[in-house]
């Protein structure tokens, strides 16, 4: 690969592992990245049970690592323990995104303990670094998480907290007041969650793919109306992906791609995507089993070389903790035609429609008696009233395809409505068997107790019988020693023989 032009050289929607130039940063996973401009940007993370705090600087154009030394921010207001005079602390299952000419680094576990979420920042231009003063209710302290941005928004759901609790809870930093909102949401949550992605799509809707608690994992999405703050479980349609926890994810015009993961016994090694305005999972390409790319606790993010889009993903583990950096050219964006003609009974409307909307038009026109249309050979009278009722006999044609279309439109409406009076019965259902659930819950919760408070008493048991198997030998020596103390008393007294000794 010539290095000084390698992007142009690749195939498209291949990984590529990159051949960089000089020393490489130290193989690490659950890290976060970011790219500004054509760099990449790696920051904390963990290996071999330590946690990371450096920040490492991955160029697209020279192939080359760099190590980016940061500055604390004094505040001469601040007190001497303040947060926001420490260096990044070492951290990892953090987040991290861009916005301005800043990093925001998100959450994660580190040995530095917080009640609540603590929001760190690292200027681009100066890089200070330093502890972001926020407002409002905080979410708790918690790792593997998801964070999306939404125009001016930063979107957090889910994790797990100090105490590895299982969170499914959804929390909102607006960026531009620096303040904190919860969500308060409809309908049925996700089931609590870590090491799961997250994207938005059209600003709008939060999909959540994957994850894992701590014996199950998933491969469900679960789509969140940021408007209506409504989730709900859409019928995805195309091929099946396996459950994941642990993986990575980047959205891209339109299309999330979803690289890595695993559940703790195999790594997946396809790269899925999914269309999130049709609601269809593909499989993008696969990779061979133990490479990085089917790695738990990777990172990708998107960059743009000369017009044309890529990922870089880096790190993670499966078996041995990776530094390598993979790369995939992405295909243009197909513009062909709009998405209303994607449709062929949408393309059959709108054609109807605009040839009627043109006949319509075209009848209104009013030609001089002594017109002639010259394109190079004059139509006589006739001629253009032979095609003027050809015209009208289109217009009426294409009328009736727009009234059969309309027609079509309302079978489908109620067809929608069936199903969405059917999707209410099933949603009845399923909400009176969580409570069943909930109850059987609870009564198990009781029986456990029981359980414990028997298996109490029966090691006390236990001991009580330890006891009177010892008593017992006790008592059984005692009568051993009496006896043998009597018959020594019975041969002292003397008996017949002493009786004759005596008469001596």
């Amino acid at each position: 690969m010539d290095i000084t032009n390698w992007h142009s050289e690749m195939n498209y929607e291949q990984w590529v592992a990159l051949p960089v130039s000089g020393p490489r940063p130290s193989a690490r996973y659950k890290h976060a990245s970011a790219v500004v401009g054509e760099n990449v940007y790696i920051v904390g993370g963990s290996r071999n049970g330590r946690y990371l705090s450096d920040v490492q600087v991955f160029d697209l154009r020279s192939l080359a690592w760099s190590n980016v030394r940061l500055e604390t921010e004094l505040n001469a207001d601040e007190s001497e323990d303040s947060g926001s005079q420490e260096v990044l602390p070492p951290t990892s299952d953090h987040s991290m995104i861009k916005w301005g000419n800043k990093l925001f680094l998100l959450g994660g576990h580190s040995k530095k303990s917080s009640d609540c979420m603590i929001v760190w920042f690292i200027d681009l231009e100066t890089s200070h670094c330093g502890v972001v003063k926020t407002s409002g209710k905080a979410p708790v302290a918690r790792g593997g998480h998801s964070v999306s941005l939404a125009g001016s928004r930063l979107i957090v759901f889910g994790g797990e907290d100090r105490s590895r609790k299982l969170l499914n809870d959804v929390h909102v930093l607006d960026l531009e007041t620096m303040t904190w909102d919860v969500i308060e949401a409809m309908q049925t949550s996700p089931a609590p969650r870590y090491d799961h992605t997250a994207a938005v799509h059209a600003e709008r809707y939060l999909l959540v793919f994957g994850g894992c608690s701590h014996s199950v994992f998933f491969n469900d999405l679960h789509v969140m109306d940021l408007q209506t703050n409504e989730w709900s479980q859409p019928q995805i349609q195309g091929d099946l992906v396996s459950a994941r926890a642990g993986h990575a994810g980047i959205a891209i015009d339109g299309n999330w791609y979803i690289v890595g993961g695993g559940d703790n016994n195999n790594g997946c090694p396809e790269t899925i995507v999914l269309h999130m305005s049709k609601l269809v999972w593909s499989v993008l390409t696969s990779v061979k089993e133990r490479t990085p790319l089917a790695s738990e606790g990777l990172s990708v993010c998107s960059a743009s070389i000369d017009g044309e889009k890529y990922m870089v993903a880096f790190g993670g583990y499966n078996g041995k903790y990776n530094n390598e950096v993979f790369v995939m050219r992405l295909k243009p964006k197909d513009i062909s035609r709009p998405k209303i003609f994607q449709s062929p009974a949408a393309a059959a409307a709108a054609a109807s429609v605009t040839a009627a909307y043109a006949l319509a038009k075209s009848e209104k026109l009013d030609f001089p008696q002594n017109f002639n249309l010259n394109l190079g050979s004059s139509l006589a009278e006739e001629d253009v009233k032979i095609k003027i009722d050809a015209l009208k006999e289109e217009k009426r044609v294409l009328e009736l395809s727009v009234a059969e279309t309309t027609t079509e439109n309302s079978r489908q409406r109620e067809k929608i409505d069936d199903v969405n009076s059917t999707h209410a019965e099933l949603s009845k259902e399923l909400h009176s068997v969580q409570g069943q659930l909930v109850a059987e819950r609870s009564r198990c919760f009781k029986l456990e107790a029981q359980t414990a408070e028997l298996h109490k008493m029966l090691e006390s048991l236990q001991s009580l019988e330890n006891e009177v198997h010892i008593l017992r030998r006790q008592k059984s020596a005692l009568e051993q020693e009496m006896e043998h103390a009597t018959a020594i008393k019975k041969q002292g007294s003397g008996g017949v023989w002493g009786w004759i000794g005596g008469s001596q």
